[in-house]
């Protein structure tokens, strides 16, 4: 409250339970670090393709039916390169907050591609 007075923001308008909105906001700050689930199950960075993989450390690490599409916060750098601090996001977003650096066809195939059922399949 003390913050958003600060900064002339009502905070009454604001909707903590509006999980989209956050992501969103979250996404703005980090659209250069996403990665996409590829059919062989791991991650690739859309931008730079490089094989990445959710910290072991992560909630998202243990579900059965891992997010599509990710954001995240760093890469930790050790037997392989880990996302840490992870969130799913939409990929359509991306073209709507960074249209300078992403276009259509960077997430078309979001929709297009059949992704692997579950993780263990691999």
């Amino acid at each position: 409250e003390g913050l958003c007075e600060r900064v002339e923001i009502d905070h009454t308008v604001s909707k903590p339970d509006d999980l989209d909105a956050i992501l969103k906001a979250i996404t703005s700050g980090f659209f250069y670090n996403v990665a996409k689930l590829s059919r062989t199950g791991d991650y690739q960075t859309v931008k730079q393709q490089k094989t990445v993989y959710i910290h072991p450390s992560s909630v998202l690490a243990k579900e059965e039916q891992p997010p599509a599409w990710l954001v995240f916060f760093e890469l930790a750098f050790t037997t392989k390169e880990f996302m840490r601090q992870v969130a799913p996001i939409n990929p359509e977003w991306l073209v709507e907050i960074a249209p300078h650096y992403y276009q259509q066809s960077d997430v078309e195939d979001a929709k297009s591609k059949k992704m692997p059922k579950n993780r263990n399949g691999r």
